[in-house]
């Protein structure tokens, strides 16, 4: 499995390409329409998009690649929240293309995109459906959980209490992953547990 990090050109999130083949892949979070342009340039076709959760910088790039004929899911939770007027009204209002959600994971689903398998972890807190997605020895975290960091929790459906429970639920995954953020550098889940003041103790 690969994994190429795309940083935003503007106001997005970092997105994140993953392919096992060298020929298809999931794209995790497409902050901006570029990402298209992206996948061109290495050879590669989007079949799936997972949605760690629906904010504006999260989702920019859905609207093109469903263009192209791919998928968009997401959690369970977060699907009615995506174009709802508390998210779109974020930071004074955000175009955001529109799209469909084809498919949604509940907590500790485990599914198989592209010959990779993923397992979601429901982690409310940022939103109340975000999700964070395991993929071998990777952990795509979204905005749940960052370098040293945590995702805020005072925009709409963000709620601190879930965030500890979701933190804790990741405190407690077995072996150590590669921590794809949404934003900031890539870090370790091993890493995290001895240096991230919100994941060493509750």
């Amino acid at each position: 499995m690969q994994v190429f990090k795309v940083l935003p050109e503007f106001d997005g999130s970092n997105s994140y390409i993953v392919t096992a083949d060298g020929k298809s892949a999931v794209v995790i979070d497409p902050a901006e329409p570029y990402i298209a342009e992206e996948l061109k340039s290495r050879g590669l076709v989007c079949e799936f998009v997972l949605l760690t959760h629906g904010h504006f910088d999260h989702v920019g790039g859905c609207g093109a690649l469903a263009e192209k004929g791919a998928r968009i899911c997401c959690g369970e939770r977060e699907k009615q929240l995506i174009f709802s007027k508390e998210y779109l009204g974020i930071f004074g209002g955000v175009y955001v293309p529109k799209f469909e959600i084809s498919r949604t994971f509940s907590d500790g689903e485990c599914f198989e995109m592209c010959g990779i398998k993923f397992k979601a972890l429901a982690t409310a807190g940022h939103t109340a459906g975000s999700v964070c997605y395991l993929a071998e020895n990777a952990l795509f975290s979204g905005d749940t959980l960052f370098c040293r960091s945590i995702g805020r929790t005072d925009l709409p459906t963000g709620d601190y209490r879930d965030m500890i429970e979701s933190l804790e639920k990741i405190r407690y995954l077995n072996g150590d992953f590669t921590l794809y953020c949404g934003h900031g550098p890539n870090s370790s889940l091993g890493f995290e547990k001895e240096n991230n003041p919100y994941l060493r103790k509750f």
